[in-house]
């Protein structure tokens, strides 16, 4: 049986024009055409001054974190519900990672935690010296609470908008409201430029600084200087010509998946043990994974998760969070156990926006058939 994936790519049919004419136009070495048209419109989509495309979001949130002037031993508040990648440049910069739980309404970043983290900090006279919050699976976070945080401490925020691209909160779009923005354009993401991603900012200037360091921060003089260290964190020109053509049919592709979404709700919904990540108002989620948690069953999600593997169907546990995975857990930890809740009893369902009706109501099914079978 063919097989049906979580998070495929979703090709336009415009990838092999953009790219074709970036190969006969020999732009194929980093930057180029492409990258500039991907950065503009990147900036103007979501309403920032200005976008540097680069390499994954992990080097966008390397990258937010040296502009921040993060070092040895500062603390960074991080959101523990999320993907290693939101942590992983912490360490790089050889600071601390400290996790906050989540909350139970979008899964994100608690912002009474989080007060609760700065706090305990401030009064050790620490100062924190950056928040990364996550819109978890593509829901935004509660972006007032925090900012109003980041104000009342005078603490930068970087916004990890990686599996957010295209959602929005209070009709803005995520990625754009702190400091610094990033985004994923890796192969499972709901647009793809192959791998990539994208560091965007209103500040220009920080933004110039970031193209330099991400180019080997090379000095401007016509032999090779360097007085900074610098990283090879560019986007290629053939990459940014797919990216191109996956930017023109964003809006497409978010509305798919939100029409998965909303199918397995509806198909779901007598199933009184399984919760959804839902929507308050004021939150617009592009539904880049559908996720569940089943209630009241213990290892239920295994068992739905091996039920469709040997239909060669692909769903994946959620998030195992930061502070349980072996490498962290000696950080700092600020929670009510929200977060491992969610990953003890949570699925992700198959969500590419090109799954065809059958394939997801196979998923149904199997999901239905498993749990009566069980219970």
């Amino acid at each position: 049986m063919k097989k049906i994936w979580l998070s495929p790519p979703h090709m336009s049919g415009k990838e092999v024009l953009y790219t074709t004419d970036a190969i006969k136009s020999n732009w194929i070495a980093p930057l180029g055409p492409y990258v500039n048209k991907m950065e503009h419109i990147i900036s103007e989509k979501i309403g920032v001054e200005d976008t540097a495309l680069l390499s994954s979001g992990t080097a966008a949130i390397h990258l937010a974190l040296k502009l921040l002037g993060v070092v040895e031993n500062d603390i960074v508040l991080c959101q523990s519900f999320t993907f290693s990648g939101s942590v992983n440049p912490i360490l790089y910069e050889k600071a601390i990672p400290v996790f906050i739980d989540s909350e139970p309404e979008t899964w994100n970043i608690c912002p009474k935690l989080l007060e609760n983290a700065i706090k305990y900090y401030v009064n050790k006279n620490i100062k924190p010296k950056a928040i990364i919050v996550v819109h978890l699976y593509g829901m935004p976070a509660k972006m007032d609470e925090i900012i109003a945080l980041g104000y009342k401490y005078s603490i930068p925020i970087i916004e990890d908008a990686a599996e957010a691209i295209g959602s929005k909160y209070k009709n803005k779009y995520c990625g754009g409201f702190t400091n610094f923005g990033i985004y994923s354009f890796n192969g499972n993401k709901i647009i793809t430029t192959s791998g990539g991603g994208a560091l965007l900012s209103n500040n220009k200037e920080a933004i110039t600084k970031a193209k330099f360091l991400a180019s080997q921060a090379k000095d401007d003089l016509p032999h090779y200087e360097h007085s900074e260290l610098g990283y090879n964190y560019r986007l290629s020109n053939i990459s940014a010509a797919i990216g191109v053509a996956q930017l023109e049919v964003l809006d497409q592709r978010v509305q798919a998946r939100r029409n998965n979404f909303n199918y397995y709700k509806e198909s779901l919904k007598h199933l009184n043990s399984i919760i959804f990540q839902e929507e308050s108002d004021d939150f617009y989620s592009n539904r880049w994974l559908t996720a569940i948690v089943i209630k009241n069953h213990p290892n239920s999600n295994e068992k739905i998760r091996t039920a469709l593997e040997k239909l060669n169907i692909e769903s994946r546990p959620l998030w195992k969070p930061m502070h349980l995975q072996p490498i962290f857990s000696k950080y700092n930890y600020f929670g009510n156990k929200i977060s491992e809740n969610f990953f003890k009893n949570g699925l992700c369902l198959p969500s590419g926006s090109n799954l065809k009706k059958h394939e997801i109501e196979l998923v149904v099914k199997t999901i239905i058939n498993t749990l009566q079978s069980n219970y």
